[in-house]
């Protein structure tokens, strides 16, 4: 479970275990790897998509890391890097809204070609 969650709205959608809404203009992305086909398009936009966390980097350059997947895609398309502020589990189910960033750079070897920025994270419900 997610043990950490930013603002009453999404303390209020843990508690009653639905996926907090996208906030009016952002993008709902069916997969993973439709935000790989799209990240061009969408680049600098916030976007909901929702997957598993498969790997978690905490306290990282003052952001906690975390990757995750949905079964779409093949290797290279299939894997997305997260950053936030709220703290996740490897197996949580997950849904997250954040800013699309492309061919991020943080330096120290860590470069993206696809990252989700300042994400959100609710229990997906599933």
């Amino acid at each position: 479970m997610i043990r950490t969650m930013c603002g009453i709205g999404l303390l209020f959608a843990w508690i009653i275990g639905a996926a907090v809404p996208a906030v009016a203009g952002d993008a709902k992305v069916s997969t993973v790897e439709a935000l790989y086909a799209k990240k061009d398009q969408l680049s600098g936009k916030r976007v909901q998509i929702s997957g598993k966390v498969v790997k978690v980097n905490n306290g990282i350059m003052g952001k906690n890391f975390f990757h995750l997947q949905d079964g779409s895609g093949k290797a290279g398309a299939n894997d997305l890097t997260v950053t936030t502020q709220d703290v996740v589990t490897v197996g949580d189910q997950v849904v997250v809204t954040g800013v699309v960033m492309v061919n991020r750079d943080f330096g120290a070897g860590y470069s993206y070609p696809l990252i989700l920025e300042e994400a959100t994270v609710a229990p997906s419900g599933h």
